[in-house]
């Protein structure tokens, strides 16, 4: 089943999504398993699942001296796609990525992904390595969202990046995008980061997911401006519950949204993170409320750090 399907053609209604990261190396799949038992009685349409490719780590060796080595701390993303989609019978969509990727480890994530009967895909850059300044590809790898759609759409065509015939092509992949309402972080302006938003619909984009955001006008407008530049795929809202008293200042640094001043002001007044937690849950089940009066497409939850609330907005909401 492909995903646009859901969105475009499911009856308008309170259709979500969650998002969910695969265990860290070593801990086993019990704890995934247990969040989304709790989180699938609602009824979620397709469940994302984030990659995590290699980060520099510093060892210390036996004279001081510090080794800089790369690990990967959350491997397996298209073992766990497989897991979740056979568990729970809902469809899944891997996020494939530049970072950290090269052309050729992309393409047998196609192949992989295609003998598995996983068509549905979301294509990200990916963030920077901790220690880079700027986004730098890997050697051998693509520099931005729209070469990794250009390799998928000749893919999709039956050919590999080497231009050689793939003899036997499989279904074709279905994939989103990501969109920024307040801008992405490197975008010189918001009008130009849209502009690439445009070109990745061009290239075959069928749906778009927003990064989280707190203030239901900003997407409102991004939503309103993006139809009149002529980008007419559906955009997914991104919610995730604010929960401790240290996000009053993370989230805007993290994820380069900003707070609504009166969500700020009510934070404050928070004297512990359980204040913070019950108060991020109030605050998203009125954003949800009104983003399905309006007729949204879905809504797209992050469940990292915020199962409990997103189980407690989705049990006054859904």
């Amino acid at each position: 089943m492909k995903v646009s399907d859901f969105i475009n053609n499911t009856p308008q209604g309170k259709n979500f999504s969650l998002e969910v990261l695969p265990p860290l190396k070593g801990n086993g799949t019990a704890s995934l398993f247990s969040t989304l038992n709790r989180l699938c009685e609602y009824g979620p349409k397709y469940i994302n699942i984030t990659t995590h490719n290699c980060e520099y780590v510093y060892r210390e060796l036996e004279n001081g001296q510090f080794e800089r080595d790369r690990i990967r701390r959350r491997p397996g993303t298209i073992a766990i796609a497989a897991a979740l989609q056979n568990k729970y019978s809902i469809p899944v969509i891997p996020h494939v990525i530049c970072s950290g990727s090269t052309v050729e480890s992309i393409e047998y994530e196609l192949l992989d992904l295609q003998f598995l009967g996983i068509s549905n895909l979301l294509l990200l850059r990916g963030d920077k390595a901790k220690d880079d300044r700027v986004f730098t590809p890997t050697p051998g790898g693509h520099a931005h969202t729209t070469d990794l759609m250009a390799q998928v759409n000749r893919f999709n065509d039956g050919f590999f990046a080497d231009g050689s015939p793939i003899k036997h092509p499989g279904e074709r992949f279905e994939y989103g995008v990501a969109c920024y309402p307040e801008k992405h972080e490197e975008a010189p302006n918001l009008e130009m980061d849209m502009a690439f938003l445009k070109k990745k619909q061009e290239l075959g984009a069928r749906y778009a997911v927003t990064q989280l955001f707190f203030d239901n006008r900003k997407y409102f407008d991004f939503v309103k401006k993006a139809r009149t530049m002529g980008i007419t795929i559906p955009i997914i809202p991104g919610i995730k519950p604010f929960a401790r008293l240290s996000q009053l200042t993370v989230v805007p640094k993290v994820f380069h949204c900003d707070l609504p001043e009166d969500l700020a002001r009510e934070v404050l007044k928070c004297r512990n993170d359980e204040d913070a937690k019950a108060l991020g849950v109030e605050w998203a089940v009125q954003q949800c409320r009104e983003l399905y009066q309006s007729g949204v497409p879905g809504i797209h939850f992050y469940t990292v750090s915020a199962v409990d609330s997103i189980e407690e907005v989705a049990r006054q909401v859904l």
